[in-house]
């Protein structure tokens, strides 16, 4: 049975053609897979969101590029979009690759690949290194439930505002930031989220001159005052879990009472669901019952 939708409609499209999404090292050229090595050496066309980059990075490697190489950036990718579509379509394998780790994820890359899925041609990814995870993985945060956040706003109100959005997100945050920016961001930070919330900053990740600072947001800003230099990213802890208090649940536990649950069955199921003691609940109703 075929697919619905988008998606679905790439699976009835036979063709030997397809674009690569392939992540490239972020730092340290060694982190380069063996299968990244063969699709630059095969692929008929590199799309390279540096092309002076590309042709380090494959100098660092040893390998030659044998397809063209096209520039694909921000500025120019919506206007490459049916050219590569094109060369797809001819049966050729197109390679996508971003300055460092995984094209689309902050970087050029995703008008290609929704153009690509509305036509039903095939898009797969060559996975890698990756800034976002490396830097979640070695930040001591929690890393079961985390979201992704890119860079910020650079204007201060925006930022401001995004972050105030973000200040009761119980999920590990990462986030990216140029280093002229990153003391003005920890502060606001700080402000958003309170200066003793988990923080890591994550510089120069798999480069000579790594470094991770895990600390609270007040301590990193005092940190950054030094205007630390190189690829950051900033990992912040998730906002604890808000403590209900019993007096707050008292109206939720009489209107369920006043509409005939008993009171103790609706001050049961308010404790189960918020955390409280039954005890302390259901002597706040009681007193609030009596006055």
């Amino acid at each position: 049975m075929r697919a619905g939708g988008p998606a679905g409609r790439s699976l009835g499209r036979v063709t030997t053609g397809r674009i690569v999404l392939a992540a490239t090292p972020i730092g340290d050229a060694g982190d380069a897979s063996a299968r990244l090595r063969d699709l630059l050496s095969t692929a008929e066309v590199v799309a390279a969101e540096d092309t002076r980059r590309l042709h380090g990075l494959a100098q660092r490697l040893g390998l030659e590029i044998a397809g063209r190489v096209v520039s694909h950036h921000e500025h120019n990718e919506a206007g490459r979009v049916a050219e590569l579509l094109e060369v797809v379509r001819g049966g050729g394998t197109v390679a996508v690759v971003s300055d460092a780790g995984m094209p689309t994820v902050s970087d050029p890359g995703l008008p290609l690949v929704r153009a690509a899925v509305e036509a039903g041609l095939p898009v797969t990814a060559l996975p890698g290194p990756s800034a976002v995870l490396t830097a979640l993985a070695v930040s001591g945060l929690p890393t079961d439930r985390f979201c992704f956040e890119g860079f910020l706003p650079r204007k201060p109100g925006q930022r401001a505002s995004l972050l105030a959005g973000l200040a009761a997100e119980r999920r590990t945050m990462v986030f990216f930031e140029a280093p002229h920016r990153l003391a003005a961001t920890l502060e606001a930070m700080a402000t958003a989220f309170g200066g003793d919330r988990s923080a890591a900053v994550c510089r120069e990740l798999t480069k000579t001159y790594e470094e991770i600072v895990r600390a609270p947001l007040d301590e990193l800003v005092a940190w950054a005052a030094s205007e630390p230099r190189g690829e950051i990213c900033v990992v912040v802890g998730g906002a604890p879990p808000v403590q209900a208090v019993a007096a707050d649940l008292v109206p939720e536990v009489l209107a369920r009472a006043d509409a005939g649950e008993r009171l103790k069955d609706a001050v049961s199921a308010v404790a189960e669901s918020t955390g409280v003691a039954k005890r302390d609940l259901y002597a706040a109703a009681l007193a609030a019952r009596s006055r």
